[in-house]
């Protein structure tokens, strides 16, 4: 697998997780977001929602919080 494919970093809250990406675009790398949760399916897979419960979106806030920041660490190490 190439760095294109991998992610940049991955935050986690038990099982909610902020995966960060690299992207390149016309104006040079940026980093996007993507948020989800992960639980196990009937034959015991790791599998990932992106449907969140009430209970949890103020971790998904938290996870936000910190995601941002990182993407904005991560810019800068790309610049």
């Amino acid at each position: 697998m190439d760095d294109k494919q991998r992610p940049a970093d991955t935050l986690r809250d038990g099982s909610l997780k902020a995966t960060l990406w690299r992207n390149e675009g016309e104006n040079g790398s940026f980093v996007s977001t993507q948020f989800a949760k992960t639980y196990t399916d009937r034959d015991g897979k790791p599998r990932d929602t992106n449907s969140f419960a009430s209970s949890e979106l103020l971790r998904v806030s938290e996870l936000a919080r910190q995601a941002y920041t990182r993407s904005n660490e991560l810019r800068h190490e790309f610049a």
